[in-house]
C-alpha cells in the first residue's frame, strides 16, 4: 500500500553510489506526523533532491568525459542531480496545495538517465508502552 512521503524520506538513484534524504519544500505548512509532507513538485535539484554521492551514468557529460580520459574505464564523478520534471505519478486521490501528494511508489527521472525512487517514506511511529 502506498505511503505518504515526508521530509527525511530516503531515496536512491539507479546510477548513484549512496542514498539521499528528501527535503520537502513545496507545502511547508502541511505536515504528516509533525514532519513536512512532500508533493510531486518537490523535485528541484539540490533543494529537494541532494547528491547521491558519485554518478556512474555515461549519459552524464562529466562521467563520459572522465571515462573517455581513462581510456574507457568507467570513472564515476560527483553526482549533481539533474531533475527537470515532477515526480510521477504521485497520489491520485490526495492533493496538498493543489498538487498530488508524493507517495513511495512515485519515481523522478534524472536527465542523466537515472531513476530516483523512494526507499523509505520517512514516516516513523513510536509506541509508548
Amino acid at each position: 500500500m502506498p505511503e505518504q512521503v515526508v521530509t527525511g524520506a530516503m531515496m536512491m538513484c539507479t546510477f548513484g553510489a549512496a542514498p539521499a534524504s528528501l527535503i520537502a519544500t513545496s507545502a511547508p505548512t502541511t505536515t504528516v506526523g509533525g514532519v513536512p509532507a512532500a508533493t510531486i513538485m518537490d523535485f528541484a535539484p539540490m533543494e529537494n533532491i541532494p547528491t547521491f554521492g558519485m554518478c556512474m551514468s555515461l549519459a552524464n557529460p562529466e562521467v563520459a568525459s572522465a571515462t573517455a580520459a581513462a581510456l574507457g574505464v568507467l570513472t564515476p564523478m560527483p553526482c549533481i542531480p539533474a531533475t527537470s520534471s515532477p515526480w510521477v505519478p504521485g497520489a491520485p486521490t490526495v492533493t496538498i496545495g493543489g498538487f498530488p501528494a508524493l507517495d513511495n511508489t512515485s519515481k523522478c527521472m534524472c536527465n542523466w538517465a537515472g531513476v530516483i525512487s523512494i526507499t523509505v517514506p520517512g514516516q516513523f511511529t513510536t509506541e509508548i508502552p
